[in-house]
């Protein structure tokens, strides 16, 4: 049955990313690790991706707070031991009011010991209604160096939005949505962004995961891969269009899984239509013949 669906055509690489690449974002001066660390269980994850490569992290500002704790204290140990420049921190405010784009930053800066500034400011879940009115506050506040901010960024559910904010170069950095189980932006995104200037991230890699007991009660055979969650990573960063990851590596193994999952390199055409034909199993939705 999986065997017999038809592969669409996707522009792949060659090579995965290590966690020590850097990524230069545009003429801000800053250079990002292409995998960014987001929510984590455990603060020591966040010193021991430091020290692997990632000098990439996402915070929020106000939604979601509780869930960043231990993501804080983790930031608040590594100020202790590195020097700040070497770490880039991206804040996140979902805030859409235009009169409300500066307070969310200024508290997490207010609030986190050693922050001292954030690098990049994130217009959280940007929608299309919602994003050109965010803008100009945001634009205004990198341009004065207000919480000392060097770029803009926008995560993005909406896909048509995603697509006019890269294309006409609103954003220095997106964050968008692509995985197994939501695989349209290999149409609808991928192909209209490929001459772009800033960077694009991807987060909810791992989405459509579909475990190995419930592989089985649906019936695909061992003789088919069965894909660990890492994989997933590996799916999203197969595609070129996509530029680096927003994680969460909740534990140290984890972590650990992540980097050996980029030893085994990019996923082929058949593997990574195999994986979101897995979702589809999984959700007892037809297969198109």
């Amino acid at each position: 049955m999986l065997d017999a669906m038809p592969v669409a055509h996707r522009e792949l690489r060659t090579a995965l990313p290590r966690l020590v690449d850097r990524l230069r974002l545009r003429d801000t001066g800053l250079s990002l690790s292409p995998f960014c660390v987001g929510i984590t269980d455990d603060p020591a994850v966040i010193g021991a991706a430091f020290d692997a490569g990632i000098n990439a992290f996402f915070v929020t500002c106000d939604m979601h707070w509780p869930l960043y704790e231990q993501t804080r204290r983790g930031l608040a140990d590594l100020f202790q031991r590195v020097d700040r420049d070497e770490v880039i921190v991206a804040g996140v405010a979902y805030v859409t009011q235009p009169e409300f784009q500066a307070m969310p930053f200024q508290e997490l800066v207010d609030a986190l010991p050693g922050l001292e500034r954030l690098d990049v400011l994130v217009a959280g879940g940007a929608y299309a209604s919602d994003l050109l009115p965010r803008l100009p506050a945001l634009r205004d506040h990198v341009a004065a160096g207000r919480f000392g901010a060097r770029a803009l960024a926008a995560s993005f559910h909406d896909r048509a939005a995603a697509r006019e904010a890269i294309t006409h170069d609103l954003v220095d950095l997106a964050f968008v949505r692509f995985n197994a189980a939501h695989p349209k932006a290999t149409a609808e995104l991928f192909p209209h962004i490929r001459q772009r200037r800033g960077l694009v991230y991807n987060f909810t890699s791992t989405g459509g995961y579909v475990a190995p007991a419930r592989l089985r009660s649906l019936g695909v055979s061992a003789d088919h891969w069965c894909p660990d969650i890492v994989d997933h990573y590996r799916h999203a960063l197969s595609h070129r269009a996509i530029d680096g990851l927003l994680c969460a590596p909740r534990t140290l193994a984890q972590l650990a899984a992540l980097a050996q999952a980029l030893e085994r390199g990019p996923l082929d055409e058949g593997d990574a239509e195999y994986l979101e034909k897995l979702c589809v199993v999984d959700r007892g939705d037809a297969i198109p013949a």
